[in-house]
């Protein structure tokens, strides 16, 4: 009799309290828009870009990575030196900016697709060594830039899928503990090798991950809106419950683009509460066009969402 009761009054809360194991809420439409800048040493400065107060604003510094500045650059086992346009994009810029635009926040991106005349590879010794270099290397970065978030955008690989999901998911954890940054993300894109490191990140630590940088103009040229919004539906899929962000290279070179309908597949996501929120690659490219894309973005994420 007395189980009985118990076991009524443990049904009755569980009803009363659900336990959801979820960590993560469920991603809805959002005002963020994301733009890399400095990777290409072409002059432009934050200053360049147009920022729309009514959107949340970040500049990814492209990159920051664990090799070292000679001519033939090596690999430094998580000892990251800053390889973007400091000149232009130094500490007193970041300040400036940040100060003239209280809705903007600077982060740095971790990795890149190449370093001197090669391939950037993500290449630890140890899970150990590399999150204790790291931690190190990039709280210096970051105090030194006032940077508010880091991004992951290694695309090579020296390293197994759950190495590489220790390392990135433990410098995040402890980078958040210490107050350093308020957000990561993750630059994945559609490819085998990629996706099967990024997918052991996720898997393991995603729920310190903030925001899907999904690399959408890595698909092929050409891409057609029906075609987007299928690849946006798999990758939201594959990063289940993370918020994965609309993207397009400035340069055309990939991907759904501006002239083809990237505006028309976002309107298309927004009004299934999908637009999370919209990434570019990058203002080096876009100077040249006038930011007329950056503008439009912002725009659309603008309005009441």
């Amino acid at each position: 009799m007395e189980f009985s009761k118990l076991f009524i009054v443990l049904f009755i809360f569980q009803i009363l309290f659900p336990c959801n194991t979820s960590t993560q809420a469920a991603p809805s439409n959002s005002n963020l828009f994301r733009e890399y800048i400095g990777a290409e040493f072409n002059n432009v400065k934050f200053s360049d870009v147009p920022i729309n107060s009514n959107v949340e604003f970040h500049f990814i510094l492209s990159f920051a990575l664990d090799y070292d500045t000679s001519s033939s650059p090596s690999p430094t086992n998580g000892k990251f030196n800053v390889f973007w346009d400091s000149d232009n994009l130094g500490p007193s810029q970041v300040s400036s900016i940040k100060s003239s635009h209280s809705n903007v926040k600077v982060a740095l991106s971790l990795g890149g697709d190449s370093v001197g005349d090669g391939s950037a590879y993500f290449n630890p010794s140890s899970v150990d060594s590399w999150v204790s270099n790291a931690v190190s290397s990039l709280t210096d970065i970051i105090r030194q830039y006032n940077l508010d978030g880091i991004d992951i955008d290694y695309e090579h690989f020296n390293a197994d899928p759950d190495t590489f999901a220790e390392c990135i998911g433990q410098l995040v954890k402890t980078l958040k503990k210490n107050g350093l940054i308020s957000f990561a993300s993750i630059a994945p894109f559609d490819d085998d090798d990629v996706q099967s490191h990024y997918k052991a990140l996720w898997k393991s630590y995603g729920d310190l991950i903030d925001y899907v940088n999904f690399q959408f103009y890595a698909y092929d040229q050409g891409t057609t809106v029906s075609q987007f919004i299928n690849y946006f539906n798999t990758q939201s899929s594959n990063y289940n419950g993370g918020n994965v962000l609309a993207s397009f290279i400035s340069d055309g070179s990939g991907g759904l683009t501006p002239e083809n309908g990237f505006f028309t597949a976002c309107n298309r996501l927004k009004s299934q509460n999908k637009l999370h929120g919209i990434f570019i690659w990058s203002a080096d490219d876009s100077k040249r066009n006038g930011f007329r894309y950056e503008k439009q973005s912002q725009a659309l994420l603008a309005i009441s969402h």
